[in-house]
């Protein structure tokens, strides 16, 4: 019984995450999200309501428009999965609780951010301040960050992105951090606190090294460092308490017993 309202959740993902599909291509562009309706990218042929059923559609299309027979990316159905993976896995975690609706929110915000960063190399407002702003609210009602850490870690994460970018544009003489990157660990911070936006910073920064810094040597593209701050912060929403833990473990010992 208790997977029940797992499994719902993780169907509400699914239409969420149709619907975060529309917000990661049409809010770079400055686009309504409202109309017009939900078109094919190729001919721009509108979509039926059930040619835009989540993941169902897309397979009994074949992944391709029932009108031009172009194809539809992949990305539709991957983002609709793993929006329904964090709603459900959000809730068998914690049950119906503030805890699984404030960290399906943000698991979900930061799929965006790395799915419109991939795209466009932009983050939209409408991430990065609507979530700052979202997690401000839901810190009043979460036992896991009081507001006032939200509200520190909101800040914290603003400004130490803001004198990084400084720092950088004075060092190279060139924009060293885009302004979406700075807004949006206002937003991580809202979210996970003051330590949350070192720890999403480190491992953001890590993994684009590791994961696209090759890449970008040879090819000259820039980083899309929304993305790995977004694996960053999911990784520290998800386990930064162990990572803190062990090394703590690691370069001071484990703690005596009480």
């Amino acid at each position: 019984m208790d997977l029940i309202p797992a499994l719902l959740a993780g169907l509400f993902g699914l239409a969420i995450g149709s619907f975060l599909n529309v917000c990661s291509l049409r809010w770079p562009n400055d686009e309504s999200v409202v109309s017009p309706r939900s078109r094919c990218p190729a001919c721009g042929r509108g979509i039926r309501w059930h040619e835009n059923l989540p993941v169902v559609s897309w397979i009994l299309l074949g992944g391709r428009c029932r009108g031009c027979r172009g194809w539809i990316s992949i990305q539709y159905p991957l983002v609709e999965l793993a929006t329904g993976a964090i709603w459900g896995g959000m809730v068998f975690v914690h049950g119906v609780d503030i805890e699984a609706l404030r960290g399906a929110l943000f698991l979900t915000i930061l799929l965006g951010i790395a799915a419109s960063d991939a795209r466009t190399y932009i983050i939209p407002d409408q991430f990065s301040i609507g979530g700052t702003v979202l997690g401000l609210a839901l810190a009043f009602a979460s036992p896991e960050i009081t507001w006032i850490e939200s509200l520190l870690g909101a800040a914290i994460g603003f400004f130490l992105l803001w004198f990084v970018a400084w720092a950088g544009e004075k060092v190279f003489r060139k924009e060293a951090m885009g302004g979406g990157d700075i807004k949006m660990m206002a937003l991580i911070g809202a979210f996970t606190g003051g330590w949350g936006v070192a720890l999403s910073l480190f491992l953001g920064s890590l993994l684009g090294a590791l994961i696209f810094g090759p890449i970008s040597m040879r090819t000259g593209k820039l980083v899309p460092f929304g993305i790995f701050l977004a694996l960053g912060a999911a990784v520290t929403y998800l386990f930064g308490d162990l990572i803190v833990a062990a090394y703590l473990d690691w370069a001071f010992g484990p703690a005596p017993p009480p």
